[in-house]
């Protein structure tokens, strides 16, 4: 298991409320979409994170993770897995506190540079569920 019942409730409820969800789009019909409104009815404020930039859920989105012009406490990773490595390295050198791969998302090798940088994580979960069972979803 790739993430401990102590590390996903530190991340949800400790690591911090502005959560960057990489792979968000407009698109309804994505997990993406359906996570960030369950992230935000938790209270945390979402960036959506995609090459379009949209805005998405009333929030402004950016192109990367570096593009973000503040604090960013949680990276939440809704791309493919041959992709998700990058982006992990990425979450590590802005400085966030945590990152968590999504269900279905499982990169071994990023999973084990982001926790030797003293980062969680968390992979292959979904955030809404793990909600859900504390009983915030």
């Amino acid at each position: 298991m790739y993430g401990d019942p102590k590390t996903i409730r530190k991340i949800l409820t400790e690591s911090g409320d502005t959560w960057a969800v990489v792979g968000l789009s407009s698109n309804r019909q994505r997990a993406a979409y359906g996570v960030a409104g369950v992230l935000q009815r938790f209270g945390k404020r979402v960036v959506p994170v995609h090459p379009k930039a949209e805005t998405v859920h009333g929030e402004q989105g950016y192109p990367s993770l570096a593009d973000i012009p503040f604090p960013v406490d949680v990276v939440d990773v809704f791309v493919n897995s041959a992709l998700a490595g990058p982006v992990a390295d990425e979450a590590v050198a802005i400085g966030a506190k945590a990152v968590w791969f999504q269900l279905d998302v499982i990169d071994e090798q990023a999973y084990t540079r982001t926790r030797a940088a003293g980062v969680d994580m968390v992979m292959d979960r979904c955030a809404a569920i793990e909600l859900n069972s504390l009983g915030y979803a």
